[in-house]
């Protein structure tokens, strides 16, 4: 591409992360595409963003995020959430099943994508939820355009969606060949512990669905996805107890966990949020803590979702343990890893991998993942330098609070960039919501 070629948008001296290295170069944007990367001093352009001092990265994407539409939009909707999404730097999320109805059907699905269009303010795909009623529809499902893959409970949480019986697990990963995201706890374990969840003691949510928990539903999954020979996304691990499993199974499974897992710990987290820190699975103490980032630096854990799950201040200030598991994430996933970034604990090429290159090479995402010629002109543009404090108020989420509220980071998204459109600058939206639904290559249409 010659530098008197037009472009619809030049990108001018930031400091680029691309798969070369990360260095400072002008990018080159038509028609939503990157097309340039490199000296672009004599280009023309419709449109500069001048990035002098700011990191241009590949744009963030959140593979578990949880919009709660239909069916409580009083918590969250698509438009709130996507919002909410691009303010902290998010350019697509991966949205959850356990809506009310649950996502489990192509009606269902074809349903969110129509309440989607004009609505939604990043790029974003759907899980088709796995009951024991649709496990014969699961292959089918999993192929419509606009699908990430298969979401399955193995353990209860908020909604009705669980698949926990042996042989309907094992019959759900022999329907299809795409990945199957798991929440993974043993239901049988935690109902005998319920008992354990004291009333108006959140502390003990994590002794209720306990590390061994979630330990024994992991060993087993794995152990069946190896019996039906298919791919596994085990999401949001807590526990030192199952990165060994998971290290041991690399050549069929992926794993994520979350900003709050790397950043609370108990008990600390329920003395000061009480409910508000109530999640599943359960903040665990800090030994669990360590463990999770020595799998992040081992490379065991393969991509960071925020497991944005909103909940009202109303429904979090009831008496444990009538109080609704999770907590909003998406809006401040970026800010809290970059400011590990800054503490060392997290390089920013690590960083980019769990957040961008890794979701595209665990989904098989096309054309999103990295500052390349040819993908999508998708960017998280940063001030590493920057700190602030984050806040309840500035919280877009219809729930309207967040468990790092008076928390200083260092290291914010101050522009986000979908498809070469700049749709936040500054911390406010600037365009009018146009998300598209994120395209897999295992599931390309015909042109």
């Amino acid at each position: 591409m010659k530098n008197q070629e037009i472009f619809d948008l030049l990108i001018r001296d930031g400091i680029v992360a691309t798969p070369n290295g990360i260095a400072e170069a002008d990018v080159g944007v038509i028609a939503g595409r990157i097309v340039a990367i490199g000296s672009l001093a004599g280009a023309k352009a419709a449109e500069v963003f001048e990035a002098k001092g700011l990191h241009v990265l590949p744009g963030v994407m959140d593979t578990q995020v949880h919009f709660r539409e239909p069916g409580n939009v009083h918590k969250e909707d698509l438009a709130s959430g996507s919002l909410a999404a691009i303010l902290g730097g998010v350019t697509s999320v991966f949205e959850m099943p356990n809506t009310v109805p649950p996502t489990t059907t192509a009606e269902a699905i074809q349903d969110k994508l129509a309440r989607a269009r004009g609505r939604m303010h990043c790029d974003h795909a759907f899980y088709a939820g796995a009951a024991p009623q649709n496990i014969a529809e699961l292959a089918n499902l999993e192929k419509m355009p606009g699908v990430c893959g298969i979401k399955a409970f193995l353990g209860s949480s908020t909604g009705t969606l669980l698949l926990n019986k042996e042989e309907d697990i094992l019959a759900a990963l022999k329907s299809g060949k795409r990945r199957v995201a798991v929440h993974s706890e043993d239901e049988d374990r935690m109902i005998e512990r319920k008992h354990l969840a004291e009333c108006g003691k959140p502390q003990t949510h994590p002794i209720w669905r306990d590390a061994e928990s979630a330990r024994m539903s992991t060993e087993r999954v794995i152990r069946l996805a190896r019996a039906a020979g298919r791919r596994l996304h085990v999401l949001h691990i807590t526990t030192s107890d199952e990165i060994p499993l998971l290290a041991a199974a690399k050549d069929i499974v992926t794993a994520e966990t979350t900003p709050q897992h790397l950043t609370l710990s108990a008990p600390e987290c329920y003395e000061r949020l009480g409910a508000y820190a109530q999640m599943n699975p359960p903040i665990r103490d800090e030994s669990h803590r360590q463990a999770l980032w020595a799998a992040v630096r081992d490379g065991v854990i393969d991509v960071i979702g925020s497991d944005h799950a909103p909940h009202t201040r109303e429904e979090k200030d009831k008496t444990y343990p009538d109080t609704p598991s999770g907590m909003p994430g998406v809006q401040t996933l970026a800010t809290v890893l970059l400011d590990h970034v800054s503490k060392g604990n997290l390089t920013l090429e690590r960083f980019i991998d769990l957040t961008a290159s890794g979701p595209q090479r665990i989904f098989g995402i096309a054309g999103k993942g990295r500052i390349a010629c040819g993908y999508d002109a998708d960017f998280t543009i940063v001030d590493m330098g920057l700190t602030r404090t984050i806040e309840n108020k500035w919280i877009a989420s219809t729930c309207g609070w967040t468990p790092f509220d008076g928390i200083k980071t260092k290291g914010w998204p101050v522009a986000t960039i979908l498809r070469g459109r700049i749709v936040m600058r500054d911390f406010a939206s600037v365009m009018a919501a146009g998300g598209e639904p994120v395209r897999f290559v295992e599931t390309l249409e015909p042109a």
